[in-house]
């Protein structure tokens, strides 16, 4: 049986991304340590902390899991829903 790592795993699925309505948006203050739980355990990796500290994140690539959502909503996360119909990701392997 072949194997494959994660990020390989995720460079199959396919994505179609609603550029005018973004299914996730975060609050305006955010406090670290909230960002940090995201950033280690979002499964798609959305959530980044660059080398000077500042805060990244970007819906598309979102597997929808939810993790995010149930973590941190109402810290970190202002909006949280699933991408209209015909839009988010459509997995493609396993």
């Amino acid at each position: 049986m072949r194997s494959l790592n994660i990020d390989a795993k995720l460079s199959v699925n396919k994505f179609n991304v609603d550029e005018g309505n973004a299914h996730i948006e975060l609050a305006s203050q955010i406090e670290l340590s909230e960002f940090k739980k995201l950033a280690q355990i979002c499964p798609a990796g959305l959530y980044k902390i660059g080398e000077n500290g500042e805060l990244g994140f970007d819906y598309a690539g979102c597997l929808e899991c939810g993790t995010c959502r149930i973590l941190c909503e109402g810290s970190v996360i202002k909006k949280w829903e699933y991408p209209n119909s015909s839009f988010g990701v459509e997995y493609r392997f396993g």
